[in-house]
């Protein structure tokens, strides 16, 4: 629960401190003192976003901080899933500056908003005055139908279902999409493939062809310098060859007399050996080789095939053209594949769809069992809150739209009159029946859930007299299980809290500053009976706000 509340530089607040009890307080003031701004500023802690404005005129800095009492509420696995530090009373702090940063923190460790958001929800719900209109909405509904139904299970499975259908879906409209793409370039495919077909390409024939043009169109000058060389080797005049299998002999006459004369005499063998099979290659290769200009032309046109096909196809290699034409090959394969491909994917939709209407069956089943709880409830609230003819319906149907959330449409349905048939809420309902009827629902969810504080900001409007004193009556009651503080400007509800607090302004200084403070039993009847009469407090205001107190405890 809600343990302490410090705000500084926060609009019209210097700082403030206050701690707060459980069970039920109420905060009052005059209209404008800033019971507000307090609201405002526990919305920070919620992970709501920040405005600059809220820093106070002059600072630089505006800090929220509570504290909440946490230690019966099961949230260690969250600090631990966060890697913060567990302490019974747990800190939360938000911070706002002048120029626009904002920082959060749990426990004095900076976390992501999300993180803020994801603790603040499990501690705390602030039903501010607009939420009234929420009740209105389709999703609020169905909201409250699932928290009633405690479905988390079903709606998760579904949702999984829901996310596999939707992305079955997607895959077969992607294959559709590119088979009349490709069987638009049906055409285009096989002739490009026909083209590097026919072109019979291997890989490495470019380099190989290369380096034989390269040979063809030097013969005469290649077979210039093979003679010249074959001539140095192994002609009279020079005979290399023979000259250094001499020189071997020679060597070898003095191996007695000089040790290493051996290995010149076996090194100079195996050069011989050497020389003699290069002069021998050499003499074949000059026998082969001849000018071919048929073979010239041939290397010279397949080259030029080869080129043109790498311009045409924007490429650099002939891999990348034989990587290219098993590329379309692919492609025209998986054209002549795309009906089986096309049936499966269909297959898979189809499988798909049954899932998710077997889950949103069981999610519907969930919220069906849950109507006569919330209608059954509902009714014997509004029945304590003065409405007599009340009749509330929860009107669930079958859509066939499926979205994230099921197929099921939810309304309220509600009338407070004699021989009226109920209507959507939003077309028939009061302000202070829209009131009553929250109040209803809040008290509802609160009795279905763990919750450890509810803020209500005037969810009152609209009531006034009897209906408020019941009012206050089932705040307090919901209070016995969950920490509940109400800002409301009724005595009849301000009456029924254990802890006073109020809300007001001071002008005395250079600015005006807000401030809030908890009531002695002397004060909190004045401000009941001013609350009853108006700034001119009557000793008949003052018996009024006694009795209001009596009757409370």
């Amino acid at each position: 629960m809600l343990k302490s509340l410090f705000i500084s530089n926060y609009a019209l607040i210097s700082n403030l401190r206050i701690d707060f009890d459980g069970g039920f307080s109420v905060i009052t003031g005059e209209t404008g003192a800033g019971k507000s701004i307090i609201v405002g500023a526990l919305s920070l802690i919620q992970g709501q976003r920040a405005d600059t404005r809220v820093v106070k005129e002059g600072t630089q800095k505006s800090v929220v901080e509570a504290g909440f009492e946490i230690e019966n509420y099961n949230l260690k696995s969250f600090f631990k899933e966060n890697e913060l530090d567990y302490n019974p009373v747990c800190l939360v702090r938000r911070e706002i500056t002048i120029n626009g940063k904002s920082r959060a923190f749990i426990n004095d460790t900076p976390v992501s908003l999300n993180a803020l958001r994801d603790l603040s929800n499990r501690l705390l719900d602030i039903h501010s005055q607009h939420e009234n209109l929420l009740l209105s909405t389709e999703d609020y509904q169905l909201q409250v139908v699932d928290a009633i139904a405690r479905n988390k299970a079903e709606l998760s499975d579904y949702q999984h279902a829901y996310e596999a259908w939707n992305k079955s879906l997607n895959e077969l409209q992607k294959l559709k999409r590119e088979a009349d793409r490709q069987t638009a370039d049906l055409d285009y495919l096989q002739f490009q493939l026909s083209q590097l077909d026919d072109a019979n390409l291997t890989e490495g024939e470019l380099a190989e062809l290369e380096a034989e043009l390269d040979t063809l169109s030097h013969v005469e000058e290649i077979k210039h310098e093979l003679q010249q060389a074959e001539m140095l080797l192994s002609s009279e005049e020079y005979n290399v060859v023979n000259a250094v299998r001499e020189t071997g002999n020679v060597v070898l006459k003095i191996k007695n007399y000089l040790p290493e004369a051996s290995e010149w005499a076996e090194r100079l063998t195996s050069l011989h050996i050497e020389l003699k099979d290069i002069a021998l290659e050499i003499s074949s290769t000059q026998e082969r080789i001849d000018f071919n200009p048929e073979r010239l032309q041939f290397v010279d046109d397949r080259l030029g095939t080869l080129f043109v096909l790498q311009k045409k196809f924007k490429v650099t290699s002939d891999s990348e053209l034989i990587a290219l034409r098993e590329e379309y090959r692919n492609q025209l394969n998986r054209i002549d594949n795309f009906d089986e491909e096309l049936k499966n994917a269909e297959e898979k939709v189809r499988m798909a769809f049954e899932t998710l209407k077997t889950k949103a069956s069981a999610l519907t089943a969930s919220r069906n069992r849950a109507k006569p709880v919330i209608e059954k409830y509902l009714i014997e609230q509004l029945l304590l809150l003065g409405m007599a003819d009340v009749q509330f319906v929860v009107n669930l149907k079958n859509n066939e739209t499926y979205t994230e959330k099921g197929n099921d449409a939810v309304e309220f349905m509600f009338s407070a009159n004699k021989n009226r048939s109920v209507q959507a809420v939003a077309e028939i309902a009061s302000g202070g029946e829209i009131s009553r009827l929250m109040l209803a629902i809040k008290s509802l969810l609160i009795d279905k859930s763990d919750l450890p504080t509810i803020i209500f900001d005037e969810i009152d409007t609209g009531v006034s007299g009897e209906i408020a004193g019941r009012m206050g009556e089932i705040m307090r009651k919901m209070s016995h299980g969950t920490q509940v503080i109400t800002i409301t400007h009724l005595p009849q509800i301000a009456s029924k809290g254990s802890a006073h607090y109020l809300v007001y302004k001071d002008n005395s200084g250079i600015t005006t500053e807000t401030f809030i403070k908890s009531l002695t039993e002397q004060e909190r009847v004045h401000e009941i009976a001013q609350m009853v009469s108006g700034k001119t407090v009557t000793d008949a205001a003052l018996m009024n706000a006694r009795e209001l107190l009596k009757n409370s405890n």
